[in-house]
C-alpha cells in the first residue's frame, strides 16, 4: 500500500492541529519540516498521523497525540539562544522539534533502547544539536556542567512538578509539564520571575502517560 505522506500530514495539521488552537504560523511550518514518520518504524507508518498515543518499540512509552506536541511546542517555542532540557526522549521527536528553534537541548530518557532509537532518528534527520542522556530526569539533570536552563519539557505525567526541576530555571525561563492524574491532567506552563518565586498556569487539560521515574516505579511495587 502507497502512502501519500504530503496528504496525511497536511491532513494532521489543518484536521487536528489547527482546530487545537495551534496558530502559531512557524510552529505549523516546523510540523513540515520535522517530519514525524522518521521518528516511528515503518510499520506505524499508516498510523503516525492518527490523533492516538502511538507505541515506541516493544515499550510502554508512546509519542504523544500530534496536537498536544504542537500546543508543547508553541508554549515553550524556544530562540535561538535558550538551552532546553527535556525529560523523557521517546523517539527524540519532541525533542526535534524544540531544536529547530534552540541554540541546543538536552533530552534524558530512562531506557537505553529508546536512547539509542532516538539518537537514530536524529541523526537520520541530521539534527545536530540535540543531546541525548540516559537516566533518570525527573528530579533535574545536573551532568555535563549545566545545571540551568532557558526551557525545561516534561514529556510525561507528574503528579507534582519537583522543586528541583524548577530550580533549574533560569531566571525567565519556562517550564511546561503535564499535572495531576488520571481522568484529567492540566499542561501547567511554569514561569520563573525571580530567585524564588514561580507563575502557574494551566495552558490546556488533557490525559498522557504517567511520568516512569525510579520513585514512580517504587510506588508501583510497595505493598
Amino acid at each position: 500500500m502507497t502512502i501519500d505522506i504530503t496528504n496525511f500530514r497536511h491532513k494532521m495539521i489543518e484536521q487536528q492541529i489547527r482546530p487545537w488552537r495551534v496558530t502559531d504560523l512557524q510552529v505549523l511550518e516546523t510540523l513540515n519540516i520535522i517530519k514525524r514518520e522518521n521518528f516511528a518504524t515503518e510499520a506505524q507508518l499508516p498510523l503516525v498521523f492518527s490523533d492516538i498515543f502511538l507505541p515506541i518499540l516493544d515499550t510502554a512509552e508512546v509519542m504523544l497525540e500530534p496536537k498536544i506536541e504542537a500546543r508543547v511546542l508553541q508554549a515553550l517555542k524556544p530562540n535561538g539562544h535558550d538551552l532546553v532540557l527535556e525529560i523523557g526522549t521517546g523517539s527524540g521527536y519532541m525533542a526535534a522539534l524544540l531544536a529547530y528553534f534552540a541554540k541546543s537541548v538536552t533530552t534524558i530518557e530512562r531506557l537505553p533502547e529508546l536512547a539509542d532509537f532516538a539518537i537514530t532518528n536524529l541523526n537520520k534527520c541530521r539534527i545536530p544539536n540535540v543531546k541525548v542522556e540516559v537516566g533518570d530526569g525527573s528530579e533535574g539533570w545536573k551532568v555535563g556542567g549545566n545545571s540551568a536552563y532557558d526551557i525545561i519539557c516534561v514529556s510525561g505525567g507528574l503528579k507534582e512538578v519537583p522543586t528541583s526541576l524548577k530550580e533549574q530555571l533560569t531566571i525567565g525561563g519556562r517550564l511546561l509539564a503535564f499535572v495531576g492524574e488520571a481522568p484529567l491532567m492540566s499542561a501547567v506552563l511554569i514561569t520563573r520571575l525571580s530567585h524564588d518565586y514561580f507563575q502557574s498556569q494551566s495552558v490546556f487539560e488533557t490525559l498522557v502517560p504517567r511520568l516512569v521515574s525510579v520513585e514512580s516505579q517504587k510506588e508501583v511495587f510497595e505493598f
